[in-house]
């Protein structure tokens, strides 16, 4: 599920109520827009993209009570111009570790190599995995987090895979 939020809806609904004639200034939108940011995000990852800088951050992350190795959390994307709030999970098992990526077409289901070779193509996948399963490395390249994965369990020779499913009807 995908919670999308425009900065104009933004500022109608957590910034600011317009008033005739207010000129808005996109400099105060994005500082207010960063600090509404929720307390406990953990940011994973900052790049520039056109307009300023895009952030990824993780929040709210929670066990699942059925499923001790899983987890639960709240995907934070904001760049100069939107906002999106992301629900996903990952399962942080040592021999499936996965992570359940949601967007309005599909559901994909990732597995993912802890410890093992980190590229452009699959770097957000780790920085998320890593960030639910193991919160004290969060923001961490996740190339260099092959020793932690060891220490952990993992073999680090998980083949690496995406399964793309339907999404289901709202």
């Amino acid at each position: 599920m995908c919670l999308r939020l425009s900065i104009a809806r933004l500022l109608l609904g957590l910034v600011l109520a317009p008033l005739p004639g207010l000129s808005l200034d996109r400099d105060a939108v994005l500082q207010r827009m960063k600090a509404q940011r929720p307390r406990d995000l953990q940011v994973l990852m900052q790049k520039p993209v056109s307009g300023g800088v895009m952030t990824l951050g993780i929040y709210a992350i929670k066990t699942v009570a059925t499923d001790p190795q899983s987890r639960r959390y709240r995907l934070w994307e904001e760049s100069p111009d939107d906002l999106n709030v992301y629900y996903e999970s990952v399962r942080c098992s040592p021999s499936r570790p996965l992570r359940v990526k949601r967007t309005a077409s599909a559901v994909y289901v990732r597995t993912i190599n802890p410890g093992g070779a980190v590229a452009d193509r699959n770097r957000e996948d780790h920085l998320v995995w890593w960030g639910a399963c193991v919160p004290e490395v969060a923001g961490t390249d996740p190339a260099l987090l092959r020793q932690k994965a060891l220490d952990l369990g993992f073999s680090t020779l998980i083949p690496e895979r995406q399964e793309q499913l339907p999404a289901l009807a709202p």
